[in-house]
Parts: structure tokens; sequence; C-alpha cells
């Protein structure tokens, strides 16, 4: 005879076992509620918020405490509410191997200075592997979430709301969102993107060009700021970017990534655009070796600002490039949420970072003269 599955139990049942664990313990921790319960730590959560509500348990970071009548948790017997254990913060990234390492080490820097420790995980530019990966971050009873979800997808507002009802902190990371039937802003930390454009249109404008074009991998969530950018300061600057070449290319993966790259040289010359903005480093190379392999010198007939600055200060001749401040983000997205754990009613803060452009090689006047590196 097959064995009945166990139940979880019911939400009364399970507040009351709750209440009774701290009767007896003092403190409860979200993690060890999850493994005797067998529910999830979103559940544990919420338990402990209406059993807040009702004024008989006092949240702390990680779990509960039982209210003591001074207004303080009752300390558990490693001398505090968690236990002498950092608070643990989940950070979920798409890529662990482009772009996100460096803001990886600002946020585990500033994690260390807050006494908190980052529990990271990758996802792939999928929705579905993202809500994977957070439940699994939230299983491990993570106290905070630093996210990089896919926005614009299919999806994307059910998942930003989903996390927006979270009880712990989230921070929204390289993405903007809003959430819920008013579009509440989410917390979040975010490159000026439209800046970084705007600092290559003018670097190139200031060397003489009055013909800048744009090359944007349009898969990225930054190309639509960078576009905006560029778009908005070549208007500024007087310049027509509908004459320029103003190329769209698909994703690194795409089968036609190359050949898109391919027409880069020619409608350059065809629309005597002397000068691009392209997005992002593979890109940007790509296009300097195709206009090398046409004969046309890199800086003296074409120069190329990149952006991201990830590689291309190796490229010979070392690339201009707008550098995205990887390292603050991160560090930004720590101190939100360390500041979120310490005052929960706080206002909702957006973040917005300028990146940098680091000049070299690629960059000159029409037709000679190199700008000077800076």
């Amino acid at each position: 005879m097959t064995a009945p599955i166990p139940r979880a139990p019911l939400p009364v049942t399970r507040r009351t076992q709750l209440l009774e664990t701290l009767q007896r313990d003092g403190t409860v921790r979200v993690s060890d509620l999850v493994a005797t319960l067998g529910v999830s730590p979103i559940t544990i959560r919420r338990d402990i918020a209406q059993l807040a509500a009702e004024g008989l348990v006092t949240r702390v970071h990680g779990g509960a405490a039982l209210v003591d009548p001074s207004g303080a948790a009752e300390p558990d017997a490693g001398g505090g509410a968690t236990g002498g254990e950092p608070r643990q913060v989940g950070m979920l990234v798409p890529s662990l191997d482009y772009y996100w390492p460096g803001v990886v080490r600002g946020a585990e820097e500033a994690a260390r200075s807050h006494d908190l420790r980052v529990v990271l995980r990758g996802s792939s530019y999928d929705l579905d592997d993202d809500r994977r990966q957070l439940d699994r971050l939230l299983d491990l009873g993570v106290d905070a979430l630093m996210v990089a979800p896919r926005i614009g997808a299919p999806g994307a507002a059910e998942l930003l709301t989903w996390l927006r009802d979270l009880d712990i902190p989230v921070v929204l990371v390289e993405r903007t969102g809003t959430a819920g039937d008013h579009e509440e802003e989410m917390e979040s930390v975010v490159t000026d993107h439209a800046l970084g454009a705007a600092m290559a249109v003018r670097h190139l404008h200031s060397l003489g060009h009055t013909r800048i074009g744009l090359v944007a991998n349009d898969q990225s969530p930054h190309a639509r700021a960078i576009r905006q950018g560029w778009l908005a300061t070549s208007a500024e600057l007087g310049l027509d970017p509908a004459t320029v070449v103003d190329l769209s290319v698909p994703d690194k993966a795409d089968p036609t990534w190359d050949s898109v790259l391919d027409r880069a040289p020619q409608a350059c010359l065809d629309t005597g655009t002397t000068a691009l903005l392209v997005h992002a480093d593979p890109e940007a190379i790509s296009v300097a070796q195709k206009s090398e392999a046409r004969g046309m010198k890199v800086p003296q007939d074409l120069s190329i600002v990149a952006y991201d600055d990830e590689v291309v200060s190796l490229f010979s001749p070392p690339m201009t490039a707008v550098r995205p401040p990887r390292r603050s983000v991160g560090r930004s997205a720590v101190e939100l949420v360390a500041a979120r754990l310490a005052d929960p009613g706080r206002p909702t803060h957006r973040v917005l970072i300028s990146p940098s452009l680091r000049v070299r090689g690629t960059s000159a006047a029409p037709g000679g003269r190199t700008a000077r590196p800076v």
C-alpha cells in the first residue's frame, strides 16, 4: 500500500506552531521553519508579517522574535537576533562572464562593510530561468534580493509584481521597472546610459565630426537608452541622424550577427559617416576589423567609440570607449539593500550613476590627427 503524501500544515496550525517555537526558543529563523514545516520561505515570511501586524511577534533579520515589553527583540544564544551570522543577500545576474563580474565585485566589496553576504546566481536572459533561480534563492532564506531580470519580455510585468510583493527588500540592478495596477516605481540602481552615449557624440563632434552614426545591439536592455542619448545629442548639436549609419545588430548568438556587421563599412562610405558609436565591445572590434579589411583606416577614415569597455582596451590600437561604472553599480545596490533593511519604511530610492569616457587610439579628427588620450 502506498504511503500517503505528507501535507503542509494549514495556515492557522502553521502559525500556532510558529508561536510555540518562539515560546520555546525565543527566536526563529525562516530557514529553520522552512525545513520544519515544509513550506516556502515566502509563506513563512507572510506568516511572520501577519503575526507582527497582530502584535504577537517582532520581525528581525532572517526571522522573528517574541515581542519584548521594552520594545527590543530578544537575543538568541548567539548574542543577536540572527545568531551572529551575516545576513544573506541573493543576487541574480544574467551573465557571469561579461559585464556583470565587475558589478558583482562591487557588490561583494560593499557587502563586507555591512556584514552582509552575497549569494550569487546566474541566469540566461530568460524569464523562466530568472524565476527558477529566484525561487532557489528564496529557498535558501535570503534576507534581500538584487536582481537584473529581463525587462520588456512577455511576462516581465508579472515577474516585477511578484518581486514587489515579496516580504523582503528587492533592488533592480541595471534595470528600472514599475509594478502593480498603479505602476509603482521599484527601487533600482542603473548607469545613465543615455549620458554615456551623449559623451561619445560630444567627444566625436569636438574633434570635427558632423556625421556620427550608431551601431547598436538592440537585444541589450541598455540599447534603448543608448539610442535615445545618441538621437538627443545629435539633435542638440544640429546633426541629422537620419542621414548617417543607424545599424541594429542582433544578439551575438544569432547566426546573422556577422553578416549584419559586414554592412557597416560600406554603409559608412555610402552615407559619408566618419565616426561611429558602437555598442557593445564585440561589435566595435568587429566593425573595426571589417573596415580595415575594406581598406579603411581606423581612426583616420573612421573613428570608433565603443560602449562597455570590457575588452576594447586590448585592441590595437586601444579603443576609445564609454565605461559604465560597474563596481559602483554593485556597491550602490548593496547600499540600497542595507538602508532598506535598517529602515523598511524609507521612500523608494532610484539611483542613477554616470559612466566615464576613456579616450584612446580610435578617435581622431576626420582624416587624421588622433585625440589626446586621457
